[in-house]
């Protein structure tokens, strides 16, 4: 194949390795890889991915292939590759990659743009990168599109915007709004391997310290219940009343950031916004802060003001830049500002991405056999979807459940009984 860009194709080997690892645990996604390998539900389908190049993400694609799809994979991060996992897919499934761990913005969108060169009928997506350099430059490649999907909160924020500009030109799928998605994967996988993150970049010791976490949504309430686990003292900051009450029912301190600013000694942002720390919050931190971001981009921190605050910069560890302002103090910046649980560590454990993965392969073959009833806009995982991984995720698991008797069916569908 000439047709990728990978850092190393000498990796493939330990890839292929992690890739067999990871799917040790993702049985729902294997049991839809055998039925896809039979039915072959996307046969002639062209399919860019823009996706984090990971364990996980390459059984997802492996999947895909098994089903019929015609795949291209670009990073939908510049820190989020695993090199090794990339050559693999080259190597071993001649899946085009175009992902290099590190890689500049420009050479970021130049991979996007290869990626969009494969002239998809179907696009899935981590933060609508792809979606939106599909509409701002290639909108000749529109006619062909059946529909995309969407993995995380940042892109389907994003598609909604385009949706209610009357921008999306094709229907999209919010995969991270299934039951299955986000109450596990944004939940545990985002509390646990955000922690992962932080511990690998800084090896700092978490009890005891004040553990500042932005936003309340899925991933800061895992995040906030993780951080306690290990013994830190953590505070919240919220702008939605009505998860900012539930973060003070569940037991965390609850005060704006600039209050938070000056008593915390770990922050790290989960809220899909821009300048959740902004430099009047830097201003008042404590010397040795460590800052970090699990949200989708780099912009929930604003490193801009803080490069303005400082004399200079230093790469004191791998993934952690120690900025020394102009007033004596130093502030830790982890990974870039990039999301942390994938620029250090990697991403979400794979228990947890298979249901999320499982979405998108049962998504993509409902698009298949949908698209042509769907509007231009985003739409939910089909409930019956979402239930159907759940069974899927029990019965790997061994668990069993009760199931309505015909009688409680004709109780709950009835109006007439009462007290």
């Amino acid at each position: 194949m000439s047709n990728f860009d990978v850092k190393d194709m000498n990796l493939a080997e330990g890839g292929l390795r992690r890739m067999d690892w990871a799917a040790r645990e993702m049985p729902v996604l294997r049991a839809i890889h055998d039925r896809f390998a039979k039915e072959r539900p996307l046969a002639g389908l062209r399919v860019s991915a823009c996706l984090h190049v990971t364990t996980e993400t390459a059984n997802l694609m492996t999947t895909l292939q098994a089903g019929g799809a015609d795949i291209v994979l670009t990073a939908s991060n510049p820190l989020s590759t695993q090199d090794d996992v990339a050559a693999a897919l080259v190597n071993r499934y001649e899946i085009p990659v175009y992902a290099i761990k590190g890689e500049d913005n420009v050479t970021y969108y130049k991979h996007i743009r290869a990626a969009l060169d494969h002239k998809p009928h179907m696009t899935m997506d981590d933060g609508a990168d792809l979606v939106s350099t599909l509409h701002k430059e290639r909108r000749d490649l529109l006619p062909n599109i059946l529909g995309g999907t969407e993995e995380t909160t940042t892109g389907v924020i994003r598609l909604r915007a385009m949706a209610a500009d009357k921008a999306l030109d094709f229907p999209i799928i919010a995969v991270n709004d299934a039951m299955t998605k986000h109450f596990f994967d944004n939940r545990y996988g985002t509390g646990q391997s955000t922690l992962d993150g932080i511990i690998r970049a800084t090896n700092v010791l978490l009890a005891g310290k004040v553990f500042v976490v932005a936003g309340y949504g899925w991933c800061g309430r895992g995040l906030a219940s993780r951080a306690r686990g290990m013994g830190s003292n953590v505070v919240v900051t919220e702008v939605d009343p009505l998860k900012a009450l539930e973060a003070t029912m569940d037991g965390f301190r609850v005060m704006p950031m600039l209050e938070a600013a000056k008593i915390g000694d770990i922050f790290c942002t989960v809220t899909g916004d821009i300048n959740v720390i902004d430099a009047h919050h830097f201003k008042v931190m404590k010397s040795g802060a460590i800052v970090a971001n699990s949200g989708h981009f780099n912009v929930e921190i604003n490193i801009p003001a803080l490069k303005e605050m400082s004399t200079d910069v230093k790469l004191v560890r791998p993934f952690v830049e120690e900025y020394h302002l102009k007033d004596g103090r130093t502030i830790c910046i982890l990974g870039e500002g990039r999301l942390i649980n994938l620029a250090s560590a990697e991403g979400h454990p794979a228990s947890v991405m298979d249901m999320s993965f499982a979405n998108q392969a049962l998504s993509a073959e409902y698009m298949v056999k949908n698209s042509k009833k769907l509007e231009k806009k985003v739409y939910s995982v089909p409930e019956d979807i979402d239930k159907e991984i759940a069974r899927l995720k029990l019965e790997a698991m061994h668990v069993n459940i009760d199931t309505l008797t015909a009688q409680q069916v004709s109780y709950l569908g009835s109006w007439e009984s009462g007290t």
